[in-house]
């Protein structure tokens, strides 16, 4: 593995070392089973909800619609990061290559923007259907539900962008290991060993 670099040129990186949640070989089969079932768990409950949603006609209404995207982008979220925690026990290897941990970031921090705009927009809902009971469903038509997802997607997915480009520009010596089972982008840039300024900002 080649972990050291130039200062000033991130190009010669080739891996992260991912160190998971322990490094006790006893406790990564548990580990293993616990986060398998939970991820299919996930899975399976928010699949179940989208289904729901589209085939009950009932449920045709903008708390159910945003709930259906909301679930939808729960999948996506736990996705990112599980799937490749668990090949890395199976596999006994804590790599992630540098394309892979700045695409696993990148899609990390668009799904969590994306849950906590979605759950804005969910309040929102509520908001309206509370305080204005008799023109709910004119304030919330389809058009201006659709609107507010298109802009949860389209804010989360230039702000994921900026933080991953941000991240782009560093320059990493030769500390390359994540104290994490995914590359979160507090603990990537604070491993950088040039100027990290402008991505604490």
């Amino acid at each position: 593995h080649i972990y050291h670099m130039e200062p000033g040129n991130n190009t010669n990186i080739l891996e992260f070392l991912l160190k998971g949640l322990s490094e006790e070989v006893d406790l990564q089969p548990i580990i293993f089973e616990l986060f398998l079932s939970m991820y299919l768990i996930t899975i399976f409950g928010n699949l179940l909800i989208i289904l729901a949603t589209i085939s009950d006609t009932h449920l045709h209404i903008p708390m159910y619609f945003f709930l259906s995207n909301f679930s939808f982008v729960d999948i996506c979220f736990t996705t990112t990061t599980i799937p490749k925690m668990l090949v890395n026990i199976q596999t006994q290897s804590k790599v992630i290559t540098y394309a892979g941990c700045i695409t696993q970031m990148y899609l990390f921090i668009l799904f969590v923007g994306l849950d906590s705009f979605l759950l804005a927009v969910m309040a929102y809902d509520r908001f309206v259907a509370i305080c204005h009971p008799l023109h709910y469903m004119v304030i919330m038509n389809p058009w201006l539900c659709g609107q507010l997802i298109l802009a949860s997607w389209i804010i989360s997915f230039l702000q994921s962008l900026l933080q991953s480009l941000m991240v782009f520009r560093l320059s990493f010596c030769t500390h390359v290991e994540i104290p994490q089972f995914f590359c979160e982008l507090n603990q990537v840039v604070h491993l950088a060993c040039s100027d990290t300024f402008l991505n604490d900002m």
